[in-house]
């Protein structure tokens, strides 16, 4: 692999839809690469398929990257401009250097006009078929004399042109991640390099834009790797040194078939609006196929990229286990400052309708409280060791947020302890409360800790129903810190409302 010359990568989605997990990978590889090695990532927009392009799916790319945090050096934005000197970026605004191009190859004898209709093709695709042999173009054209073909064009006959595959030998690359490959030639399709309405196929617009903006080292899916050799084919038409390439392994599902938005959600949007952060994305994305063999998983972008080592990757497929996604996703939260964990979470409670902004802070929905800074920093605290993603903070905080928790007496009751004596506990703590002035979690733990040993309980006896009167829930923070968030008010008309539950 060299690395002694400048080095430029780009990530060249087409926009057909949006960015999928696949997608995330091959840009973020390109990207640790080029920051890896000092070097420039280019995002292209590769729009040639008019049938499959989308509207706004490029800048819906655009976005995704930008929120994932990948900043490209060079290329095109929402708004339509571009930075970078090698553009236009985007393919559809380039068909004139491609016809100049295709141009060259059919006058040196590397590609030809084909004139077969679409239904000649199936036919002999299905010829082929039921011969068990491969599905190439049979070459008819390619056959065609000078004048037969000079004939068709001046009639106006529509037409392809197809690269003009050596018919003898092989055709050999080397693959950064895979070492060498090779290829029979007579296996290869002549394939169609300029369709009938103008426009390039992949492997012309790819192959032409790669030298001009001057790529040295082509990062994709292994998908790609049949198109290789035909790439190779074109660079040495055109007298060019081809770049180095580098394949990336599949993405499985967990039943290691290949990743199917059948089997999982795929839209890397969908993650980020779910409240899945940038960071742990990314994080989890990196390992799909590569790790840093150190012994840790949570990296932070800038980590990554001084990491990363594109030989290192994996040629075997790699699985996708949302499981990690949480984990390391729940990891990168608690990574998180308290200001900025707030700041991340606010827009899930207010789209949940649980907070709205305010002079001074927020009102919390339910209850009329006005929430400051520290105490909504405060209330977020309570499940920050426990919440996997932003997104599920509405329901994990809904006993703080949302209306009085229902839930049925029996979660009060202590292992087999008598209800009455829980009801009698209850409301004495419910008394004894009434008259604290500190209320503060260090001060409630400490007094309603003495208060019990004075008043002969079991611990479990009082923190048991006292937590569950103030959550509604089995599992929950500890009392004292949800006593302390809700506030004295909201604590004592729970531990009443528990209270009734037992008469």
């Amino acid at each position: 692999m060299a690395t002694d010359q400048k080095i430029r990568v780009r990530f060249a989605p087409s926009p057909t839809g949006f960015l999928h997990i696949g997608g995330l990978r091959t840009a973020l590889y390109n990207y640790l690469f080029a920051r890896r090695w000092g070097g420039t990532f280019i995002l292209r927009i590769e729009d040639t398929d008019r049938t499959r392009t989308v509207p706004g799916g490029a800048e819906g790319i655009i976005r995704t990257l930008r929120r994932a945090g990948l900043d490209y050096d060079e290329g095109p934005d929402v708004e339509g401009q571009e930075r970078g000197k090698y553009g236009p970026y985007v393919q559809s605004k380039r068909l004139t250097i491609y016809r100049e191009h295709i141009y060259k190859l059919v006058t040196a004898g590397a590609a030809y006009q084909c004139f077969c209709s679409p239904e000649e093709l199936e036919t002999v695709r299905q010829i082929q078929i039921a011969a068990k042999q491969p599905t190439i173009y049979n070459k008819k054209c390619r056959e065609m004399s000078s004048p037969d073909r000079a004939a068709l064009i001046k009639d106006g006959r529509p037409h392809v042109i197809r690269l003009a595959i050596p018919e003898e030998g092989s055709t050999t690359f080397s693959d950064i991640i895979r070492k060498e490959i090779t290829f029979e030639n007579r296996l290869i399709d002549d394939s169609v390099l300029l369709k009938s309405d103008g426009y390039p196929t992949y492997h012309l617009a790819s192959v032409v834009d790669d030298h001009l903006m001057n790529i040295t080292q082509v990062i994709r899916g292994e998908e790609w790797i049949p198109s290789t050799p035909k790439h190779v084919i074109l660079y040495r038409a055109f007298g060019w040194t081809p770049p180095e390439f580098a394949h990336l392994p599949l993405l499985l599902n967990p039943d290691r078939s290949k990743l199917s938005k059948r089997q999982m959600d795929v839209a890397v949007e969908n993650y980020l609006d779910r409240g899945y952060l940038p960071e742990a994305l990314i994080n989890f994305t990196a390992l799909l196929g590569w790790n840093p063999q150190a012994d840790r998983e949570v990296y932070e972008l800038d980590e990554l990229a001084r990491s990363f080592n594109l030989p290192d990757v994996n040629s075997s497929g790699a699985v996708v286990n949302l499981e990690k996604l949480g984990w390391l996703n729940g990891q990168h939260l608690r990574r998180l400052s308290k200001e900025e964990y707030a700041r991340r979470a606010v827009p899930y409670l207010e789209a949940a309708s649980l907070i709205t902004p305010c002079p001074g802070g927020w009102v919390n929905e339910q209850s009329g409280t006005i929430l400051s800074s520290q105490d909504l920093q405060n209330a977020l605290s309570l499940e920050r060791e426990r919440v996997r993603n932003l997104g599920d903070l509405p329901e994990a905080l809904s006993f703080i947020f949302g209306a009085v928790p229902e839930y049925d007496g029996d979660l009060l009751i202590w292992k087999d302890a008598e209800p009455a004596r829980i009801m009698k506990g209850l409301g004495e703590l419910a008394e004894f409360l009434e008259l604290m002035r500190d209320w503060t979690e260090s001060a409630l733990e400490a007094r309603v800790k003495a208060w019990i040993d004075e008043q002969g309980y079991d611990t479990g006896q009082i923190l048991w129903p006292m937590r569950a009167a103030l959550t509604g829930r089995k599992a929950s923070p500890g009392p004292f810190e949800v006593a302390a968030v809700l506030g004295k008010e909201r604590t004592l008309a729970r531990l009443r409302k528990a209270v009734e539950k037992l008469l």
